[in-house]
C-alpha cells in the first residue's frame, strides 16, 4: 500500500469562489482508477502555514503509477495545480514492516 499525501496553500483568497472551484474540481481525482480513501482536509495546526491537504491510498506501485499517468491527473496538475497552488509539500508513505 502507498499513501499519497500533499499539503498546500492556494493563491486564492480564503473562502473565495476560486478556492471552492479548485477544491470541487480536485474531488474528481477520486474517480481515477486505483485511488482509494481519497480525502480533502483542512490543515489546522499552528505549526505550519499550509491550508489544505489531500490524502489517498493505492494498493501498489502500479496503481500509483496509473494515477500519476492518468489523463485527468496530468491535466489537473497542468491546468489547475501549477497555476493555482502557491506552495506545497508532497509525502508518499509505505507501511513499515
Amino acid at each position: 500500500m502507498i499513501r499519497h499525501t500533499v499539503v498546500f496553500t492556494l493563491r486564492h483568497e480564503s473562502d473565495s469562489s476560486e478556492e471552492g472551484a479548485f477544491l470541487t474540481e480536485a474531488k474528481k481525482l477520486a474517480d481515477i482508477p486505483g485511488v482509494e480513501k481519497f480525502e480533502q482536509l483542512r490543515q489546522v495546526s499552528p505549526k505550519n502555514d499550509f491550508r489544505f491537504g489531500f490524502s489517498m491510498e493505492f494498493a501498489d506501485q502500479a496503481a500509483y503509477s496509473g494515477y500519476n499517468d492518468h489523463p485527468f491527473h496530468v491535466a489537473f496538475v497542468r491546468d489547475r495545480w501549477v497555476p493555482e497552488v502557491e506552495k506545497f509539500l508532497e509525502i508518499d508513505y509505505e507501511p513499515l514492516g
